[in-house]
């Protein structure tokens, strides 16, 4: 990569004779694992010195053989381990002076100022605590004699800082704590299990979830299944709740659904504080409508399995970002937290999201629960809103009446989350008082006219199904476009919805070409991005990238440990993404690969020969396993056979090689919970500005829209969703290789490479920046987080 003057590269800080310590405290969560093995490897990158201080608080007030020196090897295989491999643990005696004053001089002893604390806001908050006393630990130390005046001297300073490792998602400033997306999973595995019976026997679940303070899992998986009913403690139900909620659920059975769900959080609350049990919920149920209830109680299996790949590259670039801000700390720095605002990482000062977490738990204590909800931040916010819009059904009399037709359709590739991001757009629309018009198998079934009415009840229990039900092909509409137009004049389409990859964008350009000749193209027209290549400009994110990127990872572990116990082996894996290499080099970095080869980033025979002894360098040491991915098209010559039979070859007497190709598999599957949510916040979204383009673009008694603004791709641009016109896209896209010109997921390559050992440049023009916590207002809920 080469270096220019407007970007700044991490050469330039040096951590030699510097020692930073990481300690993970509180409630273990899944990916903290890989925090800590990414803080190791860029420690001991940069030159300094790294510890593991094992047990938490605890263990560095006992010193000894908890605090020991960690080796590039010690964090070997740990990336797709749940939990804390070097352990947790509430301390009280870290909570007296005595014991802060201890763990102080096993500290200094070691001559470490730099810790990296992996926890929740009380561990934070003992951080910053033990950071403010430092100056006057050491002095009471020099007095007792343990240290002399020149150790006080060297080490005057201790710098903090924290990532926030938590299931619960309840630290603001933060869009996601580490951990919170495979809780997530861990539920949604069980809610879509629990359907299967609960539809067998016409039976309702109540679900309890963990979340003492904070609502977070019980909303998200809400949203992400569907739910009939949640309670969580920021947003306590209306008096009179009970009855609503039983004639919700007895409506539902009347309409022919054999199954409820009601999803609550361990903390959940009525007006009065009073906490609401998942018992007294079932008793609830079975009292006022007599159904079959039954209740189940998730408890720790969502702290448990294996982390997501979204925790594991949260937690990885966090890691990274953690060391970064250690190196770039003065005396006077305040202790920071790394966080995760949009798709971006940002530093914040620590005791600002500590009061601010605090005062959400005041607020609701002060029953002032329109501000916790504020407080808790734009993405719960907008969680929120958007499951009350899409799980409660107004009466009809109460609909606006917009005399608006608005179609939704699929284009190219099947991709996991398109059902959600349907659902949500259909009862979106429906709440806005649009009629919804499904069509199936893309501008195919469009042109040929296979569109129908699509209702409210049409589209319960899509959340969680992949693929795609309305069907999706790749046909582009310029060869039948007399035929669309016909269909949009048939049935008097206003607006146009297109849930699709690559191609999606391509028939929207294609449409506004056609507006010149054809007034029914002056509609507004709308793009969600959605494929697994994660190939379509104007977007960070896509829908269904997410539940590929899982697949990778959960094939490449399998893989892994297929190889334990046997000699020495490297495993050559083809991913897919068409020219895109974001699986390829994403899934890479969450899977812990050696190598990631990809079309954007060129490579030769002297590249591969490099690979090759640079893996049989490790093999050497103490490393046992390999891992290689191959975007499917990132070299014509340099094929998945030729990598493999060279890497054969070249490691013979070293190391053996597997070759696998992962196919369509990556395609397949349930939608992960990232997935379904984005899905269906970025679709109610869209559908609002449908709305708002409808009623702007509405004259003399029909809708004509023919501006540039009118026909746009809503995308996540690192900390915002946008709205962006499509030929505006055209420059910033090769369409010969469909991919965008710019991505910003190449600037997390250099970061693998370097966790697997590699010497390389890391662009850190985004880090650096200490910001401030922003307080959500009604008013800026428009810059929605995307998670």
């Amino acid at each position: 990569m080469a270096q220019s003057d407007n970007k700044k590269f991490f050469e330039n800080l040096t951590g030699a004779g510097k020692s930073i310590a990481v300690l993970t405290s509180g409630g273990d969560a899944q990916g903290m694992n890989a925090a800590v093995r990414a803080v190791v490897r860029m420690g001991i990158y940069v030159g300094a010195k790294v510890y593991f201080i094992h047990e938490g608080y605890q263990g560095m007030v006992d010193g000894g053989d908890n605090i020991k020196e960690a080796k590039w090897e010690s964090v070997s295989s740990m990336l797709q381990v749940g939990g804390t491999v070097i352990g947790s643990a509430r301390c009280k005696e870290f909570r007296t002076h005595e014991g802060r004053l201890k763990a102080a001089h096993n500290l200094v002893q070691r001559g470490i100022t730099n810790l990296c604390v992996i926890g929740g806001d009380g561990s934070l908050t003992g951080a910053n605590l033990f950071r403010e006393e430092w100056s006057g630990l050491l002095a009471e130390l020099v007095q007792q004699g343990l240290i002399d005046e020149e150790a006080a001297q060297k080490y005057s300073a201790l710098h903090i800082v924290g990532m926030v490792g938590s299931i619960d998602n309840d630290f603001c400033g933060t869009d996601m704590t580490i951990g919170t997306d495979s809780a997530l999973h861990r539920i949604i595995e069980v809610v879509d299990a629990i359907m299967t019976t609960a539809q067998s026997h016409q039976r309702t679940f109540v679900l309890e979830v963990m979340g003492r303070h904070c609502g977070y899992l019980a909303l998200v998986s809400a949203l992400a299944c569907g739910a009939d009913w949640v309670l969580i403690p920021e947003m306590p139900p209306e008096d009179g709740w009970e009855e609503k909620m039983c004639q919700k659920l007895s409506a539902k059975r009347a309409g022919m659904k054999r199954l409820n769900i009601i999803i609550v959080a361990e903390g959940a609350i009525d007006r009065n504080n009073q906490p609401i049990t998942s018992d007294h919920v079932k008793d609830l149920v079975v009292q006022c409508l007599g159904f079959d209830t039954r209740v189940t109680i998730l408890g720790h299996v969502q702290r448990g399995g294996t982390p997501s790949a979204f925790d594991r590259i949260l937690a990885s670039r966090m890691g990274v970002e953690a060391v970064l801000a250690l190196l770039e700390t003065t005396a006077n720095t305040p202790a920071c937290v790394v966080s995760l605002c949009g798709n971006q990482s940002v530093r914040l000062p620590l005791m600002e999201c500590v009061q601010m977490t605090q005062e959400v738990q005041k607020a609701m204590d002060e029953k002032k629960f329109e501000e916790a909800v504020q407080l808790r931040g734009r993405s719960f916010e907008n969680n929120l809103k958007t499951y009350k819009l899409l799980a409660h059904r107004k009466p009809e009399s109460e609909l606006p009446q917009s005399n608006f037709n608005v179609a939704v359709l699929n284009v190219g590739a099947p991709a996991a989350g398109m059902n959600a991001a349907v659902r949500s757009a259909v009862r979106v629309g429906i709440s806005e008082g649009h009629k919804m018009f499904a069509v199936s198998d893309g501008f195919e079934g469009f042109y040929k006219g296979q569109i129908k009415e699509i209702k409210w009840a049409d589209v319960g229990g899509w959340t969680g199904q992949g693929g795609s039900l309305l069907g999706t092909k790749r046909t582009l509409p310029a060869k039948h476009i007399d035929k669309i137009a016909e269909q949009i004049r048939i049935y008097n389409i206003n607006a146009l919805l297109v849930i699709g990859g690559f191609e999606a964008l391509e028939c929207l350009l294609q449409l506004c070409e056609a507006r010149s000749n054809y007034e029914e193209f002056c509609i507004p027209l709308c793009i969600l991005p959605a494929t697994i290549s994660n190939n379509v400009p104007g977007t960070d994110l896509s829908i269904g990238a997410d539940t590929a990127l899982n697949a990778i990872v959960e094939t490449c572990d399998r893989i892994k440990q297929s190889a334990s116990g046997t000699k020495r082996r490297v495993f050559i894996i083809e991913t897919m993404g068409g020219y895109c290499g974001y699986l390829a080099s994403v899934g890479g970095l969450a899977a812990g690969a050696d190598a990631a080869y990809i079309y954007e980033e060129p490579f030769d025979i002297r590249d591969l020969q490099s690979n090759v002894e640079h893996l049989t360098e490790k093999m050497k040491t103490s490393i046992q396993r390999g891992l290689i991915l191959r975007n499917e098209n990132s070299n014509e010559n340099y094929t998945t056979d030729f990598i493999y039979q060279l890497y054969s070859e070249e490691g013979r007497g070293v190391f053996d090689c597997r070759k696998n190709v992962l196919g369509h598999m990556q395609q397949g599957g349930a939608p992960s919970p990232f997935d379904r949510n984005f899905g269906t916040k970025i679709s109610a979204k869209a559908m609002q500005w449908i709305t708002k383009k409808l009623n702007e673009c509405y004259k003399q008694g029909r809708v004509f829209a023919n501006t540039d603004d009118s026909a746009c791709l809503l995308g996540m641009r690192r900390r915002a969703l946008i709205f962006q016109p499509v030929v505006q896209l055209k420059d910033k896209t090769d369409f010969v290789h469909r991919i965008p010109k710019e991505q910003w997921w190449l600037k997390l390559r250099p970061l693998m490479k370097i966790l697997a050992k590699y010497k390389t440049s890391y662009d850190v023009s985004d880090s650096g920046q200490l910001e401030h916590v922003a307080v959500n207002r009604p008013n800026e809920s428009e810059a929605t987080a995307a998670i």
